[in-house]
């Protein structure tokens, strides 16, 4: 089995204060949606921001493909939780009894993106929505990880939704003209490293450059409340490219298609 431990943000990792607000972000955007709703998080990893959507939820539950990774939100949040490991090409739920479903950084990790997008499809009701969170590809220092199959910009992530019934809307988060001098220093290592062949592919690799540039480090929580930082609406990507942002959301939803 694919070793997602070594690419994951892991728990109780040290990580950069930006890593953290990215990371509250997704959670605080997708919370927006949540309120009420019957919600199901797919590839969790450690589960950082379960706790917080089970709060706004009416229902949730999650689960990962690694059984490693789920141990981590498993051993912390106990019977809290409702936690399964399954492929999100082929997720053990029922026909239309979902109102949400959340794909954070984990898109490209899956080999066949038409089946999780046909999955969703058969899974949420008829006003439901599909929330994705991925690293934008587009950007000059873009470092794919070593166990991706492919990533998606703004236009192929469309394409992919339409193809099932979905339509789409885009944001971005991160404005990379805005990002402090330190980050724009180490996007320029970064872009640097990346184009001599010598990013490293571990997160463990990645967080000693880090060091170099930021110092001391910080904790990834076990669990978010949301209250970290706080939030800054993203984006409509119709006002900017997806060029400008370090981060692309996408909410699907298939309610026009169902209403046909």
């Amino acid at each position: 089995m694919t070793d997602f431990v070594s690419v994951t943000e892991l728990s109780g990792d040290l990580v950069t204060k930006e890593q953290v607000q990215r990371m509250v972000h997704r959670y605080q955007w997708a919370g927006k949606y949540c309120a009420n709703k019957d919600v199901l998080e797919v590839a969790c990893g450690t589960g950082q921001g379960l706790g917080y959507l089970l709060k706004l939820s009416k229902s949730f539950e999650a689960g990962d493909y690694s059984k490693e990774l789920l141990s981590i939100p498993v051993k912390h949040y106990k019977k809290r939780v409702s936690l399964s490991q399954f492929d999100a090409q082929d997720m053990p739920y029922e026909d239309l009894s979902k109102d949400v479903i959340i794909l954070f950084e984990a898109l490209y990790y899956i080999p066949n993106p038409d089946k999780f997008v046909s999955e969703c499809k058969r899974i949420l009701r008829p006003n439901g929505i599909v929330l994705i969170a991925t690293a934008n590809k587009n950007l000059d220092d873009f470092n794919p990880s070593p166990h991706s199959y492919n990533y998606y910009n703004k236009d192929e992530m469309d394409k992919l939704f339409t193809k099932f019934g979905f339509q789409s809307n885009f944001y971005g988060y991160v404005e990379v003209d805005k990002i402090s001098l330190t980050h724009k220093t180490l996007r320029f290592m970064k872009k640097t490293a990346v184009f001599l062949g010598l990013m490293p592919r571990t997160m463990a690799g990645k967080k000693m450059l880090k060091r170099i540039v930021f110092g001391k480090l910080i904790p990834m929580p076990f669990e978010i409340t949301g209250e970290e930082c706080e939030y800054s609406p993203a984006v409509k990507l119709e006002d900017k490219g997806d060029d400008a942002y370090k981060v692309i959301y996408c909410a699907s939803s298939l309610k026009e298609y169902r209403d046909v």
